[in-house]
This record gives C-alpha cells, structure tokens and sequence, in this order.
C-alpha cells in the first residue's frame, strides 16, 4: 500500500471492553499490522451522562492484555493528539463553521418540543419516512436575532444536496450505494450545548488523524453515507470503510448483555482466570476464515495471515462452550512454571497461599490441569475440600456411622502422627497399617476418612486430599 496504513480502535468510555469491541479492536490490529501500519486508541467520550468512572483506563488495560498495543493512544500522544474528543472541541467547531460559511450548514433554533410537533404533523399526513422540514435554512438576521433573544441557543445542520448518491467499496460486503434522500434531511453535526455528534467529530478526526482505514461493525453501516457527505462538503477523501458482521448467540439473536450464560466482558474473563492468547485466538475466528484448516494461532502468525478479504458476510456465533474448550487446549500448553503463575491468584481465593512450598501448589494444582477450562474452575475443588459441606446423604451417614470407623479414624491418626513427611508412599504404607492393625479394609476404611474430610463420597485420591489439607488439619477433622 501507498501511504502508510492507519487505523483506530475508538471506543466510547461508558462501559467495559467487551466481545465485539475486542474483536473489532483485534481485526483493526491485525490489518495494521499485516502492513506494518498503525493502530490508535481513541475516546469518543462526547456522551458526558453515560461515561463511566475508570471506563477509558479499564479498555485500554484490556487491550494491552490481549495484546493488541496501541501505537497513539492518550497514554503514548504522538503529534495527531489530543485523543479524547472532548479535548478537541475547538477543533470541531473551527470545521462546523466553516461549513457555515461556505453554505453547507446552518444554525439551526428549532427546540425539541417544535420538532417533534412537526414530526407528529407529518405522519398525521402520511409521510412514513419523516425529516427536519428546513425551516431555519433561510432565515432573515433580524429572525436570527429574534431567536437569539429568547434564549435559544442553535445546534448546526449540514446541507445536504438533493438525490447526491454516496457510495463506496467495502471491504467486506463490496460496493455499497445511498443517496442523500436516505438519511432523513439535514442532521444535525453540531448539538446546541457546542458538543459535535457521532458522524462529524469521526470524520474530523480521522482526516485530522490520517486514518486511511474504518474496520468497524455493521451497526455503523448506515453512519457512512452522512460522514461521506461530510466528507465531501469539506473537500477531503475519505478513508477505505469495512464492515464486520454482527455477532450472535446460539438462538440466533445478537448478543446482548441480557445473556447471562455468556460471559461478555474482558474484566470477567481476566478475573475467572482466562489466557489471553486463547482468547484472542477464539475471536480471531469469529467472523474471518483462515486459507488452510489451521484453528490454532498465535498473534504474530495472525498478524501475518490475517486478510480482510476473508471477513465473514455472515453473523458469527459466539459459543461459550468452544470459548472454554480452546481455554482449556491453552492451559494445557503451559509449562509447570506458567502454569503455577497462572492458576497461584485463582487458588489463593481459598488457600493460605503461605502454608504451602511451590512445588507442593504446582503438585496440587496439577491434580486438575487436564479438567479445567478456565483458572477460577479450580476453586470449587479445592474449596469442597478446603470448606467441606456436612454430610446428609443417608447413604454417607450410614458409612460413616459403621461400628468399625471410629477405631479406623484412631488408628489412622497414629499412623499419620507417626510420620514425618507426607508423600503417596507413606499415606499408602500408613493405610496398609490400619488394615493389618484393625481388620477394617477396602471401601469401609476409605469412604469414612473421605467422607469426614471432604462431605462428599466421590473426588480425587484420598492421597492428594491428605497433601491439600496438610496432616495437622487431618489429623484435626478425624478427631472432631
């Protein structure tokens, strides 16, 4: 490519980075990359109401977890900052009203009661597809400051020319064609509290930026002939559009925050104990098909495969499940070392961390390496043996009161009082002991000690539970 590849990753601060802002993040990424091109991070923050303390701080954390490091950004300005829209404001007024003045705007002092009056009558009339009637276009300075006087305070509309076709080549879906006639009359670019709108402050700041790229989702589809428009009153070219198809749950419908059994934020994921490798990997699929049949990718060979050409046109499903199975192919991959890092913060949360040398955690937290598909996963194990639940089920209370399992617990507790280090062989050895001893074996000797260390009659080896408890705290349940 010619001029260097710019593109932007331009969330709004009033949530949290999720599923589709990660994938739309991601896809940015890795075109600029491919191209040995640049990636900014900026902050379309104009919806003062809806911000969210810490959001900004929040995804731009996120992204670089994932990864995906942003080359401009508030935190590394470059000479096209500022990069919050609400540091710019000046910027966007200096262009609204020189649009103004060459007559490709107007103030308008209509209030909200009166357009929506208007509105009401044109339906009334049969009109289907209302627009703003222009009743400001023309009017007289001595109307103007009649406004002026009540107080009104104007926003500014654009022009727009009558049945102007606005059409592009999209990355994805190919030529695209509106009209002027599509976007319901002169829209507003300028609010009347001096805060620019959606579709004029991105196109300032992406000419202003240089972006030669917008990857962004099909929501944004019908957003582009009114920045065209823009585009072409202030006599600049606009920049290559794509866009990415939605994402979908399993039924079908578009993922929304009221699915509650799909996990829909960055935040949650780190916290449950996600790779972000496998993340990144997962959603690299959703929506884009490799050449080959390869599922598996790291960054830089997405970096080197990724092709715009091969984005879906098609809503890509998102599945929780296939999400936790590519997790879990991730953990596995990890060495010992990775793996104790990784899982140490998700075992903390029930383990005193500080009772334990690292390669007593790593033996016990490999006990469930190939079982689990996300870190906090071995919270629940480990806590039903750290927490036991009291015993109700008939059947377990009625092995637990045999008549031999006191003498078995008595004579388990002086086998274990009896050795100096806990490894299989000596638990092994100290069981063998208790049987010879005692004459009680096989399943009336293990399900007891089971059963009043952990509540439950299943789970792993009594002889992991033994090295997760410690002997004291053993030794201390079977006497209670």
């Amino acid at each position: 490519m010619e001029k260097k590849v710019r593109v932007r990753y331009a969330p709004s601060p009033t949530g949290f980075l999720h599923i589709g802002g990660a994938r739309s993040a991601l896809f940015n990424y890795l075109f600029a990359k491919k191209y040995n091109g640049d990636i900014i991070f900026r902050v379309e923050d104009t919806d003062i109401e809806r911000n969210v303390e810490g959001g900004e701080q929040s995804q731009y954390n996120d992204l670089r977890w994932l990864g995906i490091i942003p080359d401009e950004s508030p935190y590394e300005p470059k000479e096209y900052g500022p990069y919050r829209q609400m540091e710019r404001l000046d910027i966007y007024r200096k262009y609204a009203q020189k649009l103004v003045d060459e007559g490709h705007a107007y103030y308008c002092y209509c209030t909200s009661e009166e357009l929506e009056m208007r509105k009401e009558e044109q339906l009334n009339n049969g009109v289907r597809a209302t627009k703003y009637d222009r009743k400001c276009l023309n009017l007289s300075k001595e109307q103007e400051e009649a406004y002026i006087k009540e107080g009104r305070k104007p926003c500014i509309r654009i022009k727009l020319k009558d049945h102007q076709k606005l059409e592009f080549n999209d990355l994805v879906r190919g030529p695209v064609s509106f009209t002027s006639d599509d976007l319901g009359g002169d829209f507003v670019i300028m609010k009347s509290n001096g805060i620019p709108t959606y579709n004029f402050a991105v196109v300032v700041d992406d000419h202003l930026m240089n972006i030669t790229h917008v990857l962004r989702g099909e929501e944004h589809l019908s957003n582009t002939p009114k920045q065209l428009a823009i585009y072409q009153m202030l006599g600049w070219d606009a920049p290559t559009f794509g866009h990415m198809t939605i994402i979908i749950n399993k039924n079908g419908k578009k993922l929304s925050k009221r699915d509650n059994n799909i996990l829909q934020f960055m935040s949650q994921y780190r916290e449950l104990g996600y790779l972000p490798e496998a993340i990144v990997n997962y959603i690299l699929l959703l929506g884009w098909t490799p050449e080959t049949n390869q599922e598996i990718f790291s960054m830089e060979e997405a970096k080197k495969e990724f092709d715009p050409s091969r984005l879906s046109t098609s809503p890509s499903m998102f599945d929780q499940q296939k999400m936790n199975w590519t997790n879990g192919q991730y953990i596995n991959k990890l060495t010992d070392e990775e793996y104790l890092e990784f899982i140490r913060p998700q075992m903390g949360k029930v383990m005193d961390l500080s009772k334990y040398d690292d390669q007593t955690l790593l033996e016990i937290a490999n006990l469930y390496k190939e079982e689990i598909t996300y870190g906090a996963e071995i919270i629940e194990p480990l806590n039903s043996i750290l927490n036991p639940k009291e015993v109700t089920d008939e059947n377990d209370l009625a092995m637990l009161n045999l008549d031999s399992t006191p003498i078995a617990f008595e004579a388990f507790v002086k086998e274990l009082e009896s050795i100096e280090e806990v490894t299989p062989e000596t638990i092994k050895q100290a069981f063998k002991n208790v049987a010879s001893s005692t004459g009680v074996k096989g399943k009336n000797l293990f399900m007891p000690i089971r059963l009043k260390l952990t509540g439950v009659s299943h789970g792993i080896e009594l002889v992991n539970i033994i090295k997760i408890l410690g002997k004291e705290e053993v030794v201390n349940r079977l006497k209670k």
